[in-house]
This record gives structure tokens, C-alpha cells and sequence, in this order.
């Protein structure tokens, strides 16, 4: 399968709407801030979904017991390349490990094409 690059990629920080993606082959991907972060592929929160038998952008399940808290919209505070394979957010919880890779970002493509593709294979 050949590489696929981004063409442009635009992080919507000020109007908090998301990242958006227009791949060198014309495919365009959009991810919201909390799917993104709930995607995060580094090891720990990796390891966490699967502990929970999550997919990445499914959000943990809150406990029925508990009052749910007020909490702050994921948003990036920094968004930076890695090479020119990856980009790292560092989200405004603090948390900031996760590599988020080109191959990784057109994996979990969730447009209503890529979605159709994952459950027509």
C-alpha cells in the first residue's frame, strides 16, 4: 500500500471544532478534539481501552453510581510535528505522550467512506 501524506492539516484551536485533514490523494478526514482524545495511541491510554474493551475515540464509561463532574472540553494546547510522520498534541488535562502518526490518523478515519470500508472487509 503507497504512503499517505496529508496535503494540509488544519487544527480549529480557536473555534474548538477540531482537526481537519486533506490527504495527498484528495480524501479529507475530520476528528473533534474529545475523539481525538480518546484515541490518544500512546501505551498507557492504549492499554487502558483495551483493559476496558474500547475503540479508540470511545469514551470511558462513566460509573452509574457517581455524580458526573463538570469537565473541561479536550482541547490541544499545543499541537507540534514529529518528523514528518507524526504530530504530538498536548492536551489541556495535562496529558501530552501520545504520537499521533499520519498512517495512525488515516487508520482511524471516521468518515461515513472509511466506515463503510471497516465493516464492508
Amino acid at each position: 500500500m503507497a504512503v499517505i501524506n496529508p496535503k494540509s492539516v488544519k487544527v480549529n484551536v480557536t473555534t474548538g471544532t477540531g482537526m481537519d485533514i486533506e490527504w495527498d490523494d484528495g480524501h479529507r478526514t475530520h476528528f473533534g478534539f474529545q475523539w481525538l482524545r480518546d484515541a490518544c495511541p500512546c501505551a498507557t491510554c492504549t492499554e487502558e481501552r483495551n483493559n476496558h474493551h474500547r475503540n479508540p475515540g470511545e469514551p470511558a464509561k462513566q460509573s452509574a453510581a457517581l455524580l458526573p463532574m463538570y469537565k473541561e472540553p479536550a482541547k490541544p494546547k499545543e499541537v507540534k510535528p514529529v518528523g514528518r510522520y507524526a504530530l504530538n498534541i498536548a492536551w489541556n488535562d495535562g496529558h501530552a505522550s501520545g504520537i499521533y502518526s499520519w498512517d495512525y490518523l488515516r487508520e482511524i478515519c471516521q468518515c461515513e467512506e472509511c466506515r463503510a470500508r471497516v465493516v464492508n472487509s
